[in-house]
């Protein structure tokens, strides 16, 4: 029976007819949530995700490493194999870039049949500054044979998933893994990484979901033939049923986000907005290329305005849009779509897959516009004035 699973492991050991065909959500869908967080949708006002706030998702547990004992091994089809100390790998050339993380089954919750995962909304998504060593050095170093097709990137966290004891793997072509992008990185935002993040090294291959991001690396291993793991088969595929082999997920598609406006209620967390003017403002990115075009909806969808785009700050990392709103008393439902230079858009509604993968469609907030929407209690000691924001 095949398996189902998500983003650098934020899938389950059930198989994919376990679907909630309800709201309520799981216990095994509560134990994923309690020990993975996503990235509170304010914090997308940040150009370099906060460590603290950036999403994560731990497949099975974080592994204890000893720095001095540990080792990167380079092995496999090569004609020397070699190994990395840490101190040996900060020795290298090293290499800086803004790089946006989204796990592949962000968006998942929306679905409907629901597959039962880490229950992802919207927000499992960062974009932090990665520092490393260049991934091609490293192979190069080790050399190639020509009969290599695959790198295999083996990380230190263990478990069991589909019913298989298994350490967490994913391969790469080899072409892809020599790309100048990719890197193993030592460094989240100018500081060693965290255990939580993969310390002391992780892999960083710009443009693809957050499962091929290996983190705690041990080994690198290239392979004459394709890799077969479960997590690259039959984990990561867009598949309709349990006997459709499904689509390999790679490159992140179109994806858009804004900053919720005014103020949220607790449970709901619809956003109450007073009249006026009202600055909508978010973030936009694709492993396709460049964003192109950001488009903003006051109506839910029913006509669309452009907004401005930011400068982009990096090939691979986020870029911001702003939208000026003349909000109106009345309920709204705000959304947002990407276009990125390839011709990707975000759609309204996306196709229901089993693994609940690379849901895209566009974010939707509902906001409560007016001045006496609900009462208001004043802080000891504010004035009126301060009562209201339509900033986000």
């Amino acid at each position: 029976m095949r398996g189902q699973s998500g983003e650098d492991g934020d899938g389950s050991a059930t198989p994919v007819n376990r679907v909630a065909t309800g709201p309520d959500i799981t216990m095994e869908e509560l134990q994923l949530a309690v020990r993975n967080h996503s990235m509170p949708l304010e914090a997308l006002r940040y150009d370099v995700t906060p460590i603290g706030l950036h999403y994560l998702l731990t497949h099975f547990d974080i592994p204890e490493v000893d720095p001095a004992a540990w080792r990167l091994d380079v092995g496999g089809a090569v004609r020397k194999p070699v190994a990395f100390a840490l101190d040996d790998l900060k020795a290298m050339p090293k290499v800086s870039a803004q790089v946006t993380l989204e796990c592949a089954g962000n968006g998942r919750a929306h679905f409907s049949p629901r597959p039962i995962s880490q229950p992802w909304l919207f927000e499992a998504v960062g974009n932090a500054e990665w520092t490393g060593t260049p991934l091609r050095l490293l192979l190069e170093a080790a050399g190639p044979r020509a009969s290599a097709v695959e790198v295999v990137f083996t990380g230190l966290d263990r478990g069991v998933q589909g019913g298989i004891e298994q350490q967490y793997e994913r391969s790469l072509p080899v072409a892809e893994a020599r790309m100048g992008e990719a890197l193993v990185a030592y460094e989240m935002n100018g500081r060693p990484l965290s255990p939580q993040h993969g310390f002391p090294l992780r892999l960083v291959i710009p443009g693809w979901y957050g499962m091929a991001h290996v983190k705690w690396l041990r080994s690198i291993t290239l392979m004459d033939k394709p890799f077969r793991g479960y997590q690259q088969e039959p984990a990561y595929h867009m598949a309709t049923s349990e006997d459709d082999p499904g689509i390999p997920v790679t490159r992140m598609l179109p994806r858009s986000l804004m900053i919720p406006p005014g103020i949220p209620d607790f449970m709901s967390r619809i956003r109450y907005v007073r009249p006026g003017l009202c600055i909508l403002e978010g973030r936009a990115w694709s492993g396709h290329g460049p964003i192109r075009q950001v488009q903003v909806s006051t109506d839910g969808g029913a006509s669309w305005a452009e907004a401005e785009l930011g400068a982009a700050v990096s090939e691979f990392g986020w870029r911001s849009w702003r939208y000026t709103w003349q909000a109106e008393a009345g309920d709204h439902e705000l959304c947002c779509r990407a276009e990125d230079a390839a011709g990707g858009v975000q759609p309204l509604a996306t196709t229901w897959n089993a693994q609940g993968l690379c849901n895209n469609a566009v974010q939707r907030v509902k906001v409560a516009v007016g001045t006496e929407v609900v009462p208001v209690q004043l802080a000891a000691g504010s004035r009126p004035a301060e009562a209201s924001s339509n900033r986000p």
